[in-house]
């Protein structure tokens, strides 16, 4: 998955910047490298509005969703979290209710960048 690591970080910068003005708008970009490079997107998971709670809207997929069509305000907190897979990219929650698993058992990493919205270019507030 070492390769895998590579690809966001070349990529979700990028995406990041494209994001505005609605949730979903170029994330497609990173979706379409991961399966050029023989992976996949977990679907089923995706980042995230932050706020007083961890898990809010806008729901952010990692991939084009037609429906995620949320207008990014200035000052929202999100969360872009692309978790890819070396197989096919279905996963399930394990019997403890908390782990997530990939239906074929293949090989996933995750990675997270939490950026806030303001009225120029967002700001990565993950970065180093």
């Amino acid at each position: 998955m070492r390769h895998a690591r590579g690809l966001v970080l070349e990529h979700v910068p990028d995406c990041l910047a494209d994001l505005v003005p609605r949730v979903g708008a170029k994330i497609a970009r990173v979706e379409r490298e991961v399966r050029r490079c023989g992976f996949s997107v977990i679907r089923d998971l995706g980042g995230h509005g932050i706020g007083r709670t961890i898990h809010e809207e806008p729901r952010v997929p990692n991939y084009a969703d037609p429906e995620a069509s949320q207008m990014l305000t200035e000052g929202l907190v999100i969360t872009v979290e692309p978790i890819i897979a070396a197989g096919s990219g279905r996963a399930f929650v394990a019997a403890d209710g908390w782990t997530v698993r990939t239906a074929d058992r293949r090989a996933s990493a995750h990675f997270e960048h939490t950026l806030m919205i303001t009225k120029g270019e967002p700001i990565l507030l993950t970065a180093a």
